[in-house]
């Protein structure tokens, strides 16, 4: 592999051939190739999101090492669940080692789906409207390190709402738009103490509203808070059994907003924040898209697919937690995180940020060990 060295020398040290073996054996696959393995394919799928590869051909013609049927091949034979494992794996590695600091009582999770979609011959299995086919990836991400928590894959046509319940964290606040919502959610989230902050349906009824008191020192001036109240939600067909806060702000393009929450502790300055702090998984969806190639898909089967996709993710994992704890340890020539992939894709690193790399690595392993 010939592009970005020093990205492979990462991958290599945080990911061992050893720890992918012992994935493969749990999933029952037995890897025969001797030449390329489940090792190499997944090497060559972030090195392809990386330096933003536009297929199994164009790939395999840059590298000028394996022939792209080669690729393919396996690609649609691997078991994606090895991918989305190997995600995990990395994931628990460098979310142990991020130091977070939040002056709310608990950590903020904000979740969303992206849709990736291709022409309606290329997934079969994946029929969306029209002449299209897509498929999805519903995410979870703690907004103060932009670091994925939980991912759940599905094909376009899956409604957010049904996987919402495969990516929430009792011990974290959710923060969710409307596609989320649902009356007897609200009621479950409450019995089960979930914290959550949802915007509501525009269409949504509310009854039996009370105000809820603010303290003086919650007064803000020039506040865009328009109300703050508890009350029952929907129609007396389809009523919540719990009385639920509601908060209603103006956003920045004079919209007013409503979201519901269980959250009494906190101000509906508080409260209003978080919904727009939710803007952080859109960031991320953005910025997978833009500098990892996340809408390019190389394959047509779900093994090729999928195992792109989250070998995209495990990708993004790396690149931000290494760059996260590089980025304590520089005293000068900050980097954003996207000048930091781009010159580690490009083996150009400044020598400060060469010369902490291996120690931060290290600094990953220890604590996940």
């Amino acid at each position: 592999m010939k592009n970005s060295n020093t990205f492979l020398h990462i991958f290599k040290q945080l990911i061992s051939e050893n720890d992918i073996n012992l994935i493969c054996e749990r999933h029952q696959y037995i890897d025969k190739a001797r030449k390329f393995s489940v090792f190499n394919l997944i090497n060559f799928f972030s090195l392809a999101s990386l330096n933003q590869w536009k297929s199994f051909r164009h790939s395999c013609n840059l590298q000028d090492r394996f022939h792209y049927s080669t690729v393919s091949k396996k690609a649609k034979d691997v078991p994606f669940a090895i991918a989305k494992d190997l995600f995990q794996l990395i994931l628990s590695r460098m979310n142990r080692s991020m130091i977070r600091k939040s002056k709310l009582p608990k950590t903020l999770l904000a979740i969303d789906s992206t849709t990736i979609t291709l022409g309606e011959n290329r997934l079969p299995w994946a029929r969306f409207h029209g002449k299209r086919s897509g498929i999805k990836l519903h995410v979870a991400i703690e907004n103060s390190t932009t670091m994925p928590v939980n991912v759940e894959e599905s094909v376009a046509l899956t409604h957010d709402s049904l996987m919402l319940q495969d990516l929430i964290d009792p011990t974290c606040i959710i923060v969710a738009d409307r596609g989320y919502f649902q009356i007897t959610r609200s009621d479950k989230f409450k019995e089960t103490k979930q914290d959550f902050v949802i915007r509501m349906k525009s269409n949504i009824q509310i009854a039996y509203a009370r105000p809820l008191k603010r303290a003086v020192s919650e007064t803000v001036e020039a506040s865009n808070i328009v109300g703050d109240y508890s009350c029952l939600v929907g129609t007396t067909q389809n009523r919540s059994k719990l009385r639920h806060r509601i908060v209603e702000f103006i956003d920045y393009e004079g919209k007013t907003i409503r979201v519901i929450t269980n959250l009494y502790n906190l101000s509906s300055e508080t409260i209003a924040q978080i919904y727009k702090d939710r803007w952080a998984i859109e960031t991320f969806f953005k910025w997978l898209k833009q500098h990892l190639n996340l809408s390019t898909i190389f394959g047509t089967s779900k093994n090729a697919v999928y195992t792109q996709l989250y070998t995209a993710l495990l990708t993004h994992v790396i690149l931000n937690g290494v760059y996260r704890i590089l980025n304590k340890r520089i005293s000068y020539k900050k980097l954003s995180l996207l000048e930091f992939a781009r010159k580690l894709s490009a083996d150009k690193l400044d020598f400060e940020w060469h010369y902490f790399l291996d120690d931060s690595i290290n600094f990953i392993l220890s604590n996940y060990g």
